[in-house]
């Protein structure tokens, strides 16, 4: 019997979901992602050759303003004029733009308030010097240097030139045109309208001399040599139209005096990032690349167009909004000083210095660069912060651990596992859904055979103070009796295919349509639909992850959406592609807000990023692997994504995909307990690994790695409170504290969470030792957070690592709080009582500080929080308020106090306050470790006092 038409397509749907779902058991397949010279744009800006740029400035052209300077570029090679703008901004930066002078139409620029906060506050530039061939501004304590012939210009802080535009002449700037149409196409055409001319019923025929007016109107605007993919390019099998035709913008941005650069995340390869001289260049193009491979400039899931250059004197870092593709050039070489002479008199030194050039170059938009001339690590990140926002401060369930896998696959598997980690005695939070509780992939529904009552069923984990988080990606099933689709596709809310028509592409429901996320009205539809009432069987204990909103389409080329797709205000797909996924997340979280009437925080999780992405929570690495190479880049792969302002991100603890064995699982949870984002999460196909599965030593040491995140909890969530302030990442690399150590620029195993711990995860099998660097300096003391061993900076020491133990080290000279009662979910442990260990440096000193709010609601914005800063100094730790307007109160209370290098064995401990007369404590104190554990202080953590050493 004939299949119906209807079933023929639901047939089809299934084959291609099932072919895609055993891909993802397999190693990525690397051809079905282009190649450098796959790409038309890419190919034709790395084949442009340095030092022959035909631009140059038009001085005559200038216009000064008490911000900005305007000047007019000229190719040379076709008379196509741009407007360069160099734009003074508050903080110590600077914006360059380049555009065209007079577009045919405009080209797409971020609308401000998306990625940027707000329009950067901009600051007085004036000209401190001009003559026929270069113009130099004054800028606050900088230096900016525009020379005309070839065009170039330079960027000098504190007398030293730090970051240079176009120094290689390698700005390519390709402006709309008119397609040039050859004989053979004109002579095609011709044929084809003559033909529909003599077939056509009723053709009119053309007045005398229409004719050739329409000859006319063909012919191009501008004529130059057309190159291959310039107009239509295609990749296997799939076509990309390019109705605008080329359309891509590059430059090359040198940093003199620098040898390493990092950031540009994300890839799966080192911190430091290396040099594309032998192998494509950086890739940014938000992809569904699954498995992916190790060591590779390849793109994954997420696209953050920023880049740091440090030395041990400056960092700088540049910012290039743009969410088109990009691909990103880097060569280590040396700068001529006589050329960098125009711009700085240098006094001393050979006649050349370190300089990394990059070559940027986007398929769309226009060049428009920040330039955050620092001067140091935390400088730039608040310059960062400035432009695009920081981390909102999460729920304070959201830092503590979650435990996922696709899929938990009913109520009852739910609620076992929940008992489970009661039974064994393991802490966790938060429990996951993936897509397989949905009815049909249909997204805001539940299977109502695996999942009857799923209110119940949150409300029974909400019951243990821990919290429920499904799946909610952005592609909507076909299918006229589904909501959520018939909604979106009689208010017209799906992206457009070329043709106009809704695009139709394939994911996990089958044949699936994307509602438009870059229209602000379609966001405010996608928000409602978290509203309790809304999204039956949800509770305010329900979360959200965002996932495949690279967009991923199984049917696209390179897995992803056509380009040529159209989106609101008729921009391609090519135009938005990296932004997307951002617009999703950010869709999400303001339905999460607007729920609650704005008064729980909310927690989303993202897999698809651009910058600014950090406003709305969290995001991971997506599917990795469950193998030793995936542990080790994982450090790397979160400390590149840290210092570009996405400071809440972790990695999938075991792998995605695989099955890890003991070893390998247990020292990923090691490492991952020192993430920022804590998630273990698993492929539908591996084997079951909840912590309790595996031998029962393996399963303790795990054990003792969650519990030893859940004690340092009131440290994390004050360095979240802290990042929410400044920008500055939580989990940083080691040159971040000791910017002047040369020998931890590259250092990506070792890394502080903060400015007070030092982490160095095992990420190899079978190792017994590590050899790990203190750096500070002589001066600088470390303390081993298990044997409480010091050890003195400036050297590297070998540390035994059996299975039990994760090397940390607290620094001397810091105090950290603890909360040593460990409940079995994060909310139970509000109010108990805090320890405080201090670690003394050299001179018998430490400082710290600790911040408490509710942990769940916005009402700390309103200055509902107590912050406390500790200081350690004389023998006298001293307890001050931070937020003294604050009548926020907590019944916590202090119960211990450990210090370590204390040298000699007090006679006598006391604590006074301003309410009560001094009293004395009992103490112990172990004179070979030199610690000094005070006990029951008994005084609130919040109130002011004093304890005394005698």
């Amino acid at each position: 019997m004939a299949l119906s038409m209807r079933s023929t397509v639901y047939i089809l749907n299934k084959v291609l979901v099932v072919g895609v779902l055993l891909s993802y058991v397999a190693s990525v397949d690397k051809s079905n992602f282009k190649t450098c010279d796959q790409s038309g744009f890419c190919k034709r800006q790395r084949a442009y050759k340095p030092d022959q740029s035909p631009y140059v400035a038009l001085l005559d052209s200038v216009q000064i303003e008490p911000t900005k300077m305007k000047v007019q570029l000229l190719n040379t090679q076709n008379q196509v004029r741009l407007l360069l703008e160099v734009i003074g901004l508050e903080r110590n930066m600077a914006r360059v733009k380049i555009n065209e002078l007079n577009p045919i139409k405009p080209r797409y620029e971020i609308p401000v308030g998306d990625v940027l906060i707000g329009d950067p506050k901009q600051d007085k530039i004036e000209i401190s010097h001009k003559d026929g061939g270069s113009i130099s501004l004054a800028f606050q304590s900088n230096k900016i240097v525009l020379q005309s012939k070839p065009f170039r210009i330079d960027f000098v802080a504190s007398e030293h030139p730090v970051v240079s535009l176009n120094a290689n002449g390698l700005l390519k700037f390709e402006h709309l045109r008119l397609k040039t149409v050859t004989q053979e196409e004109k002579k095609e055409g011709d044929e084809k309208q003559e033909g529909e001319n003599q077939e056509g019923q009723g053709a009119e025929e053309r007045p005398e001399g229409q004719e050739q007016a329409a000859e006319e109107e063909k012919e191009p605007e501008a004529k130059e040599p057309e190159e291959p993919d310039m107009w239509e390019e295609s990749f296997k099998g799939h076509s990309d139209s390019k109705p605008n035709g080329p359309t891509s913008v590059g430059i090359d941005i040198s940093f003199p005096g620098f040898e390493q650069v990092y950031g540009i995340p994300e890839h799966a390869d080192s911190l430091a990032l290396r040099s594309t001289k032998d192998m494509d260049p950086y890739r940014l193009y938000n992809l569904d690349v699954f498995e992916y491979e190790l060591d590779s400039p390849a793109a994954l899931y997420g696209a953050v167009p920023v880049m740091l250059a440090h030395n041990e004197k400056q960092t700088v870092g540049v910012f290039w909004q743009n969410p088109s593709e990009a691909w990103i050039d880097i060569s280590h070489n040396l700068a001529d000083k006589s050329v960098l002479s125009k711009v700085v008199d240098f006094v001393k030194g050979g006649d050349q210095i370190p300089q990394v050039d990059t070559h940027w170059f986007f398929e769309s938009g226009i060049v428009d660069i920040f330039i955050m001339l620092g001067p140091g690590p935390a400088d730039v990140f608040k310059q960062y912060a400035a432009l695009t926002g920081t981390t909102p401060l999460p729920p304070m369930f959201a830092l503590a651990y979650h435990q996922s896998r696709w899929n938990y696959n009913d109520e009852e598997d739910v609620s076992n596992v929940d008992a489970n980690f009661d039974k064994h005695d393991i802490p966790y939070d938060v429990i996951w859904l993936d897509i397989e509780h949905t009815d049909g992939k249909r997204y805001f529904t539940w299977d109502k055979s695996k999942f009857p009552n799923p209110e119940e069923m949150v409300r029974n984990i909400s019951a243990k103070g821990r919290k429920m988080v499904t799946i909610v990606d952005p592609h909507i099933k076909k299918d006229d009796h589904y909501k959520i689709y018939k909604e979106c596709r009689d208010l017209g809310h799906f992206i457009k295919n070329k043709d106009g028509n809704d695009y139709d592409g394939w994911c996990w429901p089958g044949s699936s349509s994307w509602p438009d996320f870059t229209k602000p009205a379609i966001r405010q539809y996608w928000a409602s639909k978290f509203a309790v009432e809304e999204y039956e069987g949800s509770t305010l204990d329900l979360h959200t992850w965002n996932d495949m909103n690279e967009p991923s389409v199984f049917n696209g080329p390179e897995i992803t959406m056509h380009k040529d797709a159209k989106h609101d205000g008729g921009w391609e797909h090519r135009d938005v592609h990296n932004i997307y996924g951002m617009f999703v997340h950010q869709a999400t979280v303001e339905g999460m807000v607007a729920r609650t009437g704005g008064l729980l925080r909310p927690f989303v999780l993202s897999r698809a990023f651009f910058a600014g992405s950090q406003r709305w929570g969290a995001v991971w690495t997506g599917d990795n692997t469950g193998e030793w190479g995936h542990l080790k880049v994982s450090m790397p792969m979160i400390l590149s994504l840290s210092i570009t302002g996405i400071t809440f991100s972790g990695a999938d603890v075991g792998g995605f995909f695989k099955n890890p064995d003991s070893e390998l699982l247990t020292r990923w949870y090691q490492a991952a307990a020192y993430q920022p984002f804590f998630r273990a999460h698993a492929h539908l196909d591996t084997r079951r690994r909840e912590p309790w599965l595996l031998p029962e030593e393996n399963m303790k040491v795990i054990r003792q790695a969650i519990r030893e995140r859940y004690a340092l909890l009131p440290y994390w969530y004050t360095l979240f409170y802290k990042a929410e302030k400044d920008g500055g990442p939580v989990m940083r690399p080691l040159w971040v504290e000791f910017p002047s150590e040369k020998g931890l620029f590259k250092e990506e195993e070792t890394f502080m969470i903060g400015d007070a711990l030092m982490v160095r995860p095992v990420t190899a099998a079978g190792t017994q030792g590590v050899n790990v660097f203190f750096p500070g300096g002589t001066e600088q003391y470390w303390y081993d957070t298990d044997t409480t061993e010091r050890v003195f900076g400036g050297a590297a020491h070998y540390v035994k690592t059996p299975l039990d133990k994760i090397p940390t080290f607290q620094r001397g000279g810091s105090i950290i709080p603890k909360k040593e009662r460990i409940r079995r979910a994060s909310n139970l442990g509000r109010h108990d009582p805090y320890t405080l260990v201090v670690a003394l440096d050299r001179k018998g000193s430490a400082r710290g500080d600790l911040y408490i709010d509710d942990y769940h609601t916005f009402h700390y914005r309103k200055g509902d929080f107590i912050y406390r800063e500790f200081i350690f100094k004389d023998k006298v730790l001293e307890n001050k308020n931070g937020n003294p307007g604050s009548t926020f109160t907590t019944p916590s209370w202090l119960e211990k106090v450990i210090i370590m290098g204390l040298s000699t064995s007090p006679s006598a401990v006391t604590i006074s306050s301003p309410k009560s007369a001094s009293t004395s404590l009992g103490f112990t104190y172990d004179s070979v470790k030199m610690i000094l554990t005070i006990r029951k202080p008994a005084v609130n953590i919040a109130e002011d006092w004093t304890i005394s050493i005698q």
